[in-house]
């Protein structure tokens, strides 16, 4: 970190603030038992002896007290005294030393594709439009008036962001209601993938340590993460889009085929490829419309601010790391165009700025998926299998869009042959 802020290479100034507290809750624990770092001590295996066990949390503890915490004390002192006194001041990827040159190979790493970031925002703009009109839609539908014609789209975002209707009023609400979704989608998931994994998921709330600055769920093979930090920040109309991305048939599902395909090499079925994952998890999100999952209007609204958050991102990724676009212009264009909380649009647009073309790779990674399942149907017409297609799409394990298209087109291929 020092070496990065000596050249100039460092996260952004303006991203810092309260972002110690991740290290503060290891450094600041007086009692090693409540670390974090503690918890798996809690509840060892029965294989494992009584006195083993106990030999074995006194060794963590004094781990944990002895040289834990001291560190994290140490990076949490230079975190505060030197590392945000000298970050940089500039947001931009292409503001850093070799910027240009930088902000490209973090575009080919997260998206594994050969555009430009003119290229990137103008598709983004596209889907923006595309999207707005399906919102428009969708309040319509519902009969939402606004305070006039010009302002409606905003007063409609407004009555989502501020009616209690949509919020859990408790974190076991919002976790029972994540459950509930996921079990529906189990009955519905296998009439769209063949292949189903063996492995199954649990649903726990993010850690307290880390939830005020995390995404408002995470998944993977073992686990779908569900933030209930703020709860008038996670709205009760997203979550069907969220559990889908997250669990199954998304990040969970695709995470526990891919470790079980034993006949792949390991860095196929542990290796993660950002514009594989997120794409095919983008992708279920559609998918959740073909099952059934979405029930109310606002549901689908949901699902469209998902969708158009995400085509957002490709936007401000490109303004803000290629055209210089300020952080309030990130805040703003991601604010009025979706119904993400404040709190979301603030750690969302926060993430962007520092971290440069990840972003990116979700809508463009659903883009190909979308593309390539529009190619199977029309070439393979009345014969199309959407469970064949979804299992030639998954059984790849994590690899690049353009290998993905030659598989897919491979499949497609070989089906036709098959058909004579």
């Amino acid at each position: 970190m020092r070496a990065g802020l000596k050249r100039g290479f460092s996260v952004p100034r303006a991203v810092l603030d309260g972002r110690d507290v991740s290290i503060a809750s290891v450094a600041e624990v007086a009692d090693p038992a409540e670390s974090t770092f503690y918890a798996p001590f809690k509840q060892l295996p029965a294989t494992i002896p009584a006195a083993e066990q106990q030999l074995l949390r006194e060794e963590a503890k004094a781990a944990i007290s002895g040289a834990l915490i001291p560190a994290f004390g140490k990076l949490l002192t230079f975190f505060r005294s030197e590392y945000v006194a000298q970050a940089r001041t500039t947001l931009g990827a292409e503001q850093l030393p070799d910027g240009k040159a930088f902000y490209q190979q973090q575009i080919r790493e997260y998206t594994t594709l050969d555009l430009s970031p003119q290229q990137i925002h103008r598709i983004g703009l596209d889907e923006v439009a595309r999207i707005q009109a399906q919102m428009d839609a969708i309040i319509d539908q519902v009969g939402f008036k606004g305070r006039s014609p010009q302002t409606r789209f905003a007063d409609f975002l407004q009555f989502l962001r501020t009616d209690p209707q949509f919020y859990a009023k408790t974190p076991q609400e919002l976790l029972d209601r994540a459950a509930w979704i996921s079990k529906r989608v189990d009955g519905e998931v296998g009439k769209f993938i063949g292949t189903l994994p063996r492995g199954r998921f649990t649903i726990k709330p993010v850690p307290a340590d880390i939830a005020p600055f995390w995404t408002a769920g995470r998944g993977g093979a073992t686990t779908y993460w569900v933030n209930t930090y703020d709860l008038p920040s996670r709205p009760l109309y997203n979550l069907p889009a969220l559990t889908l991305h997250e669990s199954s048939p998304g990040h969970s599902l695709q995470g526990s085929l891919a470790l079980e395909q034993g006949e792949q090499p390991a860095f196929r079925r542990e290796n993660y490829i950002s514009a594989y994952g997120e794409g095919w998890a983008l992708y279920t999100e559609k998918l959740g419309d073909e099952m059934g999952i979405y029930e109310t209007p606002y549901e689908q609204f949901g699902k469209l601010t998902y969708e158009m958050w995400r085509a957002c991102r490709l936007v401000i990724d490109t303004g803000v790391h290629h055209d210089g676009w300020t952080r309030e212009q990130a805040l703003a264009y991601l604010r009025d165009r979706t119904a993400l909380s404040e709190h979301e649009v603030t750690t969302e647009v926060d993430r962007y700025i520092s971290w440069p073309a990840q972003a990116l790779s979700y809508k463009l990674g659903e883009i190909t998926i979308v593309k390539l399942r529009a190619e199977a149907e029309k070439e393979l017409g009345d014969t199309f299998d959407i469970k064949a297609f979804h299992d030639a799409v998954l059984r790849q394990g994590s690899v690049p869009l353009p290998v993905l298209e030659s598989q897919v087109r491979a499949f497609v291929a070989q089906s036709k042959a098959r058909q004579g």
